[in-house]
């Protein structure tokens, strides 16, 4: 086996791993997404939404 095969197999591992994160956390915002709109519809509102219009924390 030689050195190169061994590094294109180390750097193609790493930007596999990396994509894998990548797709896993864009997921997962959509998802969080989604949960909040889902709260919101039911009337629960975040905290943060009553900072925004001017409401006292």
């Amino acid at each position: 086996m030689s050195h190169g095969f061994y590094i294109a197999l180390s750097y193609g591992s790493a930007a596999v791993i990396v994509a894998l994160l990548i797709g896993w956390v864009w997921l997962d915002g959509r998802a969080r997404r989604r949960e909040l709109a889902e709260l919101e519809a039911a009337g629960i509102h975040r905290r943060s939404a009553d900072a925004r219009k001017g409401g006292s924390a």
